[in-house]
Parts: structure tokens; sequence; C-alpha cells
């Protein structure tokens, strides 16, 4: 069982409450309060993970108005003695219950968790730019020599899916500073990749006829199918912690080879080849954000107030109309363009 941590740190001159009209104290394993320095409580909740943010919301809907309120979050690698399992019980209370949800069970982590994951990705570093940078030096030396395993290996270097899981989870949430962050990461990655390549396109010999590159300049639907989907495969990878399963996902999602294509292509003077190249890549990022924004939904990820919520709304039912009309406008141009 994933288990998580909830500490509670009050002030002296909060009032007394009942814990049992905050939160269901069946979500709750095991639960305790202490005394610290500064004459502040603290209450520690040990919960799994996936009851964790609904006592999470419960807890900052309760006592955000308080004078002095921090709720840390907490992974647990293991705990003795060994916890029983005790689904079986907590189903049937459940079923019995029923509390309100304010998040769906879908998603197996809480909200804040997933936002500090997903902002870590997009933090602005020199070892972002250099993966960058390297990663499309790896891609170009494999489209050259026409050899797919060293473009794939290319492919895992590059942390190019970080910023777009980042624009979906902002644009789901309403985040425009999250959303500007990834935004801006995504241009400066684009255009990082693409000086790269535009130099190395016209110092070395590109050979449009090599596999590697005819394979970057065709698009087709199956093509927006697989974004979709890779696109759904890569949020579903960072809110379930499956981060091994990245890896597949960053392969099959394929956003830096025709990327790399496009600046090779552009600096050796194949321009119509490079229009392709660049269709592939607006349909691999289109689809990946629009699947992204709808499983993060699906999922039930919100802002935790209702006025977050409304402005949420907005801005997701935007960007879905966007990014749909996009696809559309491509798809009229992979198949009558």
């Amino acid at each position: 069982m994933s288990l998580r941590l909830i500490e509670l740190i009050l002030s002296p001159v909060d009032a007394p409450f009942e814990l049992k009209n905050i939160i269901n104290l069946e979500d709750i394993i095991e639960y305790w309060e202490e005394e610290i320095p500064g004459q502040k409580r603290k209450l520690s909740f040990l919960v799994s993970t996936e009851k964790s943010s609904v006592i999470l919301d419960q807890l900052e809907k309760t006592f955000s108005g308080t004078t002095e309120f921090r709720i840390l979050l907490y992974p647990i690698e293991a705990t003795l003695p060994r916890l029983k399992d005790n689904s079986a019980n907590q189903d049937s209370r459940a079923s019995q219950a029923k509390p309100k949800r304010t998040i769906s069970s879908l998603l197996p982590v809480s909200r804040e968790e997933l936002y500090n994951d997903i902002e870590k990705t997009i933090t602005q570093r020199w070892i972002f730019h250099l993966l960058i940078i390297i990663s499309a030096i790896v891609a170009s030396i494999g489209i050259l020599k026409n050899n797919e395993v060293i473009i794939i290996g290319a492919m895992v270097i590059a942390p190019l899916l970080g910023p777009n899981v980042a624009l979906s989870f902002a644009t789901t949430l309403g985040d425009l500073n999250l959303g500007k962050k990834a935004i801006k990461l995504l241009l400066i990655s684009i255009f990082l990749v693409l000086g790269v390549t535009i130099i190395i396109g016209f110092f070395f010999p590109v050979h449009p006829e090599f596999q590697t590159l005819v394979n970057r300049t065709k698009v087709d639907v199956s093509d927006v199918i697989l974004a979709l989907a890779a696109g759904s495969a890569a949020t579903l990878s960072v809110t379930s912690e499956l981060y091994s399963a990245l890896i597949g996902v960053m392969v099959a999602v394929a956003l830096l080879p025709p990327l790399v294509s496009l600046g090779l292509l552009l600096g050796a003077g194949f321009f119509p080849m490079a229009r392709s190249a660049f269709l592939l890549f607006l349909t691999n990022l289109i689809g990946i954000n629009l699947s992204g924004v709808v499983t993060f939904l699906a999922q039930g990820v919100r802002p935790l107030t209702w006025w977050e919520e409304a402005k949420a709304k907005k801005s997701t039912n935007l960007a879905l109309i966007i990014w749909i009309l996009l696809l559309i406008m491509l798809l009229g141009i992979i198949c009558f363009g």
C-alpha cells in the first residue's frame, strides 16, 4: 500500500475543534497530536495515497483562514509493523458512508503533490537546456547516419515531455503562471533544437533519401491517433507515479525527431521536406496537449475553490476549442493538402 504522512501545524490561538467534523476518520490509518516549540500544535495523519487528496482538501478548506497554518505532505517508503490489508472493510464502510469527494478517485496522488512534481520538470536550469542541446546533437547524428537506434536514444534523453504535460496541467487548473512557464520553456527548447540542427544541416551533408528522414516527413491519420494516445499515456504515467513508463512514452511521443529533421532540412535547403517535418511536429504537439487536458479532466483534476474552478473551466474550454480547431485544420491538410 502506498502511504503518505500529512502534518497539520496550527497556532495556539486556534479554537478547539472536532476532527470528525472535518474529515472522515475512517480515511485515516493512524493519527496523533503533539506540542512543538513555539507553542504550536502538530497533528499527524498516516493515510493511504488515494485518500490523501481528499483529506488535504478538507484540511485546507477548514484552516486556511487561521493565523498560522501549514500543511506538510511526506511520502512514506515503509512502516513497521506492516499494515494489514483492510481494503475490504474500507470498501464496505465507504459504500455505507459515501462521503463527498472533492477530487476523483481516479487520481492516485493529491493535486498539490502532482503540482509540485510537474513544476519541477519545468524549472529552468542549465542542465535542462544542456540536455536539449545534447539530445538534438545525438538525434542529428542518428538521422545523418540513418540509424534509428541512435535516434531512440536521443528521444529518451530529451526532456521535451515535461513542458507539454505542465501546459496541459496548467490549462486544466487555469493556472496562468504555470502555463506561462511551460510555454516559455517549450519555446526555448524548440529554438534551441532548431538552432543546433540548422547549423549541423548547413555544414554536414544531409541525405533526403535516408529512411530516418523520410519517416519524419510523412504524416497521416495514424500519426494523429498516435499523438493522442501518447499524450494520454504521458499524463497517466505522471499522475500514477509510474515514472518507469515515461521512458516508453518519451519514445512514443516523437517530438524530437521531426523537430531535428526540420532543422537539418532547413539548414540543407530542402524546404518542401522541411514543411512536412514541421507538420508532423505540430501534429504531435497538438495531439499530446489535447489528450493531456482531456486525461487530466477525466481523472478529476480541479482547483480547490469554486471561483478558481470557474476560472479554470473557462481556460480549459478555450484551450480545448483551440486545440480541437488546430487538430481539425491539420487533419484537413493531411487528408486534402
